[in-house]
């Protein structure tokens, strides 16, 4: 009985262990997301982010692949070792901006085909779900 009661235990807490609380699994999972808006102004480059399992994300900017860790439950929002290709084009600053906002973001909410990204300190990144 004993015996039973600890294997019960063990594998709940093994469960538990296992999910995944970031904003990946609060809707933002298997959807490419584009920024549209930055901090109130239309963003025209192209750019994609997704949360990948294991609390990963990945996406592209204007010029670059990225990779980084989240590591906070859902609805915060930080993004850790975020790394990325080291191509030069056109569009870098635009990158520099979206991957800095990326940094600094601290809060998101997923509202259907659109997500946000925001900090209490006026930040706010608007994303379009594609597909």
């Amino acid at each position: 009985m004993i015996r039973s009661a600890s294997l019960i235990t063990c594998l709940a807490l093994l469960g538990a262990c296992d999910r995944e609380e970031t904003i990946r699994k609060y809707g933002a999972a298997d959807k490419i997301w584009a920024l549209t808006e930055l901090n109130g102004t239309p963003f025209g480059a192209e750019t994609a982010l997704s949360f990948q399992p294991n609390s990963r994300i990945s996406g592209t900017g204007p010029c670059n692949a990225f990779n980084g860790k989240m590591s906070t439950p859902y609805p915060w929002f930080k993004v850790e070792n975020l790394a990325a290709t080291k191509r030069i084009c056109p569009e870098l600053a635009e990158e520099t901006a979206f991957f800095n906002a990326l940094s600094q973001a601290t809060l998101s909410e997923v509202l259907g085909r659109t997500m946000i990204l925001s900090n209490p300190d006026g930040l706010s990144m608007i994303f379009n779900a594609g597909g």
